[in-house]
């Protein structure tokens, strides 16, 4: 028996023994909610939950579930809000985004300011001056966006050395698949016109030169090494990290593209002092030796908030950047591309075909980055041939992001049990964006959640945080509504419902991480993981979906955030 299946049965055996003996005011819930907006995402519904300790102990009619209120209990009356299950982030880079609370920021609106390559300098300058930045020290930022700088290209070398000629600075594009780089950080990093391209990734060059304009792609970027925060401050910013998940209603945070040394310190800072957001890692695979890939397992069951779920390999790049890989050109690439540019793997294709086999065995959980057509069926190929003449373990192989899969490809999904989660911020943040990069007809089925829904497949869909805030709310209505920056309706048919897209932040989520039977709905016997909204997402609006404030989240039966709220 799993352990989590063992837990709820003990659990319900207590509140049935309870009912038995006619005394639940003895057990006294500590917290007891009612109101008419409880979204359990079970078949059943709930006008009142009780929850004792971690667990969930009941729910059901408002008069049956106020027997189980105790001197002690907290009641919260709902009245118009509501209550959902926690949201689980499917996909994303939490120490990412503790890190980068200590860089530049450049991303452009709703999340910044930045429209224009010399936003992106001023930022440099007032950054090195506000922080009294000795020269020669490096200068980092995140979230700068070609495709919506008004001089639609990257910032180069000459930008960023008006923005500081006596500083270092790197900074890397918001997909994260690219960076700008100075003169001197581009010197101190030994990258000059006789540095090749490194396997997997482009050293971008001057017109008609080799010289290196800045740029760099995909694992071209690993030629600059970011110095190692000090074990202090990155604690701190981790913790701050875990407040604003809370804030966004997230009670179980993936991080994923972590090394196995880094996934044994977050070990040992939860044994210290437990994180409030449960945290799944994921180790990278693509550098790990078959050695050291050979050492990688995975925890079934979290302590002090925290487990390791797998390993993650990076199969390409990123829509946004135009390098995710595409088995049809791009109808516009990259500045001075071929009319052929299909971009390019950022992995050996036979190193995954080779590596996947063995994880399946083990019975490892896995993660593919693949955006595009070509890296998607390299995926999907990788986890066939290693699954031939057997019956299909439940191994729930994750495609991340899946931009661009095609339906021919989402036909083969059922039978090999592959869970495709989809970066379905995409049609708001870059949908006008990829209209010119890949053409109508592909463009609209960028994340196909109807498609997909409609092939009975599992999936999920995130916010890939850094790139975009962990924002929950704005993740479902971007989900159910599919509308532009420019207001265009990116592929109307593929628009799930406010219920549908919900399921993929709660129960599908938590299917994808085998932890179906823990989280992911209210019921009895379930983790007390809860948000309260101000609104009923169910009934709200679609277009005001992204307006509906997180108002408090419960992990485990604890409130870990709440909203003061003006009477």
């Amino acid at each position: 028996m799993k352990p989590i299946a063992s837990r709820m049965i003990c659990c319900l055996t207590a509140v049935l023994l309870a009912s038995c003996n006619n005394e639940p005011e003895r057990a006294g819930a500590d917290l007891v909610f009612r109101g008419a907006n409880i979204i359990t995402m079970e078949e059943s519904g709930a006008e009142a939950v009780a929850v004792v300790g971690d667990r969930i102990i009941a729910m059901g009619a408002r008069i049956e579930i106020d027997r189980y209120i105790g001197s002690d209990t907290r009641v919260v009356d709902l009245g118009s809000r509501a209550l959902l299950p926690g949201f689980i982030d499917a996909h994303g880079h939490f120490s990412a985004v503790a890190r980068n609370l200590d860089l530049v920021a450049l991303f452009p609106p709703p999340v910044g300011e930045v429209t224009r390559i010399e936003d992106v300098a001023r930022l440099v300058r007032e950054y090195i001056e506000e922080r009294q930045i000795p020269p020669g020290e490096l200068v980092q930022g995140f979230g700068y966006d070609d495709s919506l700088l008004a001089e639609q290209r990257h910032p180069t070398r000459d930008d960023l050395d008006r923005a500081a000629m006596n500083h270092p600075v790197v900074l890397r594009h918001v997909s994260g698949h690219l960076l700008a780089a100075n003169s001197m950080a581009l010197a101190q990093a030994g990258v000059n016109a006789d540095t090749a391209d490194p396997p997997g990734g482009i050293i971008r060059r001057r017109p008609g030169s080799v010289e290196p304009n800045g740029v760099m792609e995909e694992t071209a970027m690993n030629l600059f090494a970011r110095p190692p925060l000090s074990r202090d401050r990155y604690r701190e910013l981790r913790r701050q990290a875990m407040d604003i998940y809370a804030g966004y209603g997230i009670t179980t945070a993936q991080d994923s593209n972590l090394s196995p040394a880094y996934v044994e310190t977050l070990r040992e800072e939860a044994a210290a002092s437990p994180f409030a957001v449960d945290l799944v890692s994921f180790i990278t695979a693509n550098n790990l030796s078959d050695e050291e890939l050979a050492a990688v397992g995975h925890d079934p069951e979290y302590a002090n908030g925290f487990r390791n779920g797998g390993v993650k390999f990076i199969l390409d790049g990123s829509p946004q950047g135009r390098t995710a890989w595409l088995s049809q050109p791009y109808a516009e690439g990259p500045r001075g591309a071929p009319e052929d540019y299909v971009a390019y793997p950022s992995y050996e294709p036979q190193a995954w075909r080779d590596r996947i086999g063995g994880l399946l065995d083990r019975g490892v959980p896995v993660l593919a980055h693949a955006n595009g057509d070509a890296a998607i069926e390299l995926m999907i190929d990788g986890v066939a041939a290693a699954l031939a003449g057997q019956p299909p373990p439940d191994h729930r192989s994750v495609i991340i992001h899946a931009q661009l899969i095609r339906a021919d490809q989402l036909d083969r999904l059922p039978a090999l049990g592959i869970v495709p989660s989809y970066y379905a911020v995409h049609p708001f943040f870059w949908g006008d964006w990829h209209r010119r990069s890949f053409g109508e007809e592909r463009a609209a089925f960028i994340s196909p959640l109807r498609a997909t829904l409609e092939r009975n497949i599992p999936f999920t869909i995130h916010n890939d945080s850094p790139v975009v805030p962990p924002d929950v709310m704005r993740l479902l209505s971007i989900a159910v509504n599919r509308e532009t920056r420019g207001g265009f309706v990116l592929g109307p048919g593929q628009r799930l419902s406010a219920a549908e897209a919900l399921h993929a932040v709660t129960l599908g989520a938590a299917y994808q991480y085998f932890e179906e039977d823990e989280k992911g709905s209210i019921a009895p016997g379930k983790r007390a993981d809860l948000v309260i909204l101000g609104a009923n997402p169910l009934t709200a609006d679609p277009a005001e979906l992204a307006d509906i404030p997180v108002l408090e989240t419960f992990a485990g039966g604890r409130s870990i955030f709440r909203r003061e709220v003006e009477n």
